[in-house]
């Protein structure tokens, strides 16, 4: 009994001795590259430029050749472009929402059906705030992406070729320094 004691202490003793260990600090502050997004790729315009307001599936486009992000409707159209000079704040959001099948499932006379409202789905938006120099009004333009890995793939690459800064997941265009001339 005298020996099981002793292990019994000793295990603990080291146990509590490996826990309090320092944890060395990371000196790398970089973050992980994401994925290279694509050229082209499927999207859905949820709204929020002036002048289209219906919901739409089609193709976003970075065209690099004119400095701009460019929105191609069902038939491969062009529907409107939007130029990086013109990108303020872009930023992800997902929304974690009750699936399809999960409302039909939970909507059918059974016992046990309401447990259905418990599937859910992860929903991956590309939201883009964005000045129009053309009529100069602001808006927010939001796009549904397939996955959250595409997102933050399109999400790096807009914000390196629109030149954005980085504060937490979003990307921003600074504001230009003010000049003080007491002129």
């Amino acid at each position: 009994m005298r020996y099981f004691i002793l292990i019994a202490v000793l295990i603990f003793t080291y146990s509590i001795a490996v826990q309090a260990q320092p944890r060395p600090i990371g000196s790398s502050t970089a973050t992980a590259k994401a994925a290279p997004a694509p050229e082209s790729f499927g999207a859905k315009y949820e709204g929020g430029l002036f002048g289209f307001n219906n919901k739409q599936i089609g193709t976003l486009k970075f065209d690099d050749a004119n400095d701009r992000l460019v929105f191609f409707g069902n038939e491969q159209k062009e529907l409107f472009g939007i130029p990086y000079d013109a990108l303020l704040v872009i930023y992800p959001q997902s929304k974690s929402v009750t699936s399809t099948t999960g409302n039909v499932l939970r909507n059918i006379p059974l016992p046990g059906a309401a447990l259905a409202g418990f599937i859910k789905e992860k929903r991956s938006y590309l939201i883009i705030q964005c000045d129009d120099p053309d009529i100069d009004v602001k808006g927010v333009v939001n796009f549904k992406l397939e996955s959250k890995e595409l997102l933050d793939a399109v999400l790096r690459s807009l914000a390196d070729r629109a030149h954005l800064t980085q504060r937490g997941d979003a990307f921003y265009r600074p504001k230009a320094a003010k000049s003080t001339d007491p002129n």
